[in-house]
């Protein structure tokens, strides 16, 4: 009070900064996946929660106490799998859990941990997730910098490492199972912010590295999804700076890339944080995005895969 009466009394405006601060979050959704039945299941990861929307559109808790799930993938048994434990920071908000990749069977609830570590080492930081056309499912280690397969419950295999890679997010296979696609999302001065493509051999490991699609100077995509054709729909960009070295040049929305890395669709979502997105729909025509508090849906022209 008595700061505000001093520039009264000598005819001068307070300094009131540009753009408000965020204060305080309170909801962070991720990680959508689509069930056989048509149920979204997506993640909340301030409050530490799997969220479901039926396919009549009623919104429940599915799980609580989600160990900071974030990235989904539901399996061809109707089995949903979840990267969970890494740390999530915002505001006033410091929150870790146990970093691991289960297996929940939807149909009794029970959970099953398909691994925790790789070679001895325990993961740091489990963050999204994708499945071959043969069921092996794929995941990223975002603070670990590195990417694993799992063959089956305590069968894994590091992929990819530092320095090879930075720091992955979001992950996708092409329809034909020959292509990897890798986000690396770096927002430190010169990281990299792109699209990764590796070509993906039959027993699961990646050689032949390039990159796909650059964001860079612009926040890049966090997840991605695939339709039948391959395009990649990447969610990616900011409506407002966050204090990083990410610029605004990536416009937030959903960005439609081509098998041949050109951008062939912008779809503009309008809340930040953009996070990531699923097809489902009887048609496979129907996208899930997350972004900020918000599960928003689209259509689009070409059916989409459960990956």
């Amino acid at each position: 009070m008595k700061r505000a009466l001093l520039f009264l009394c000598l005819g001068l405006a307070p300094a009131f900064p540009q753009e408000p601060e965020v204060a305080a979050t309170v909801a962070f959704t991720e990680g959508p996946a689509v069930d056989r039945d048509g149920n979204v299941y997506f993640t909340e990861t301030i409050w530490q929660r799997i969220l479901k929307l039926s396919r009549e559109g009623v919104l429940s808790v599915y799980r609580e106490n989600s160990n900071v799930a974030n990235g989904l993938v539901v399996d061809a048994q109707n089995r949903l799998i979840a990267c969970e434990g890494a740390s999530f920071r915002q505001p006033g908000l410091a929150i870790r859990g146990k970093p691991r990749v289960t297996r929940t069977d939807l149909a009794t609830g029970k959970i099953e941990v398909l691994a925790d570590h790789c070679e001895g080492q325990r993961f740091e930081g489990p963050n999204d997730v994708t499945l071959d056309g043969r069921g092996r499912i794929y995941f990223t280690d975002l603070p670990g910098g590195a990417v694993y397969r799992i063959d089956g419950p305590g069968r894994v295999a590091r992929i990819l490492s530092r320095p090879e890679i930075e720091r992955p997010n979001g992950i996708q296979i092409s329809p034909d199972d020959r292509v990897l696609y890798l986000v690396e999302a770096n927002p430190a001065e010169g990281g990299a912010r792109m699209i990764r493509a590796f070509d993906l051999l039959p027993d699961g490991t990646v050689r032949n590295q390039r990159v796909h699609f650059n964001f860079y100077p612009g926040r890049s995509a966090d997840g991605m999804s695939i339709d039948r054709e391959g395009n990649l729909y990447a969610a990616a960009g900011l409506h407002r700076r966050r204090g990083t070295h990410e610029t605004l040049d990536t416009k937030c929305g959903i960005h439609v890339i081509s098998p041949q890395g050109k951008l062939l669709k912008f779809i503009p979502i309008p809340e930040d944080t953009l996070t990531n997105c699923a097809f489902g729909g009887p048609d496979m025509k129907t996208l899930y995005v997350t972004a900020g508090k918000t599960l928003y849906t689209l259509r689009t022209e070409i059916a989409g895969l459960p990956r």
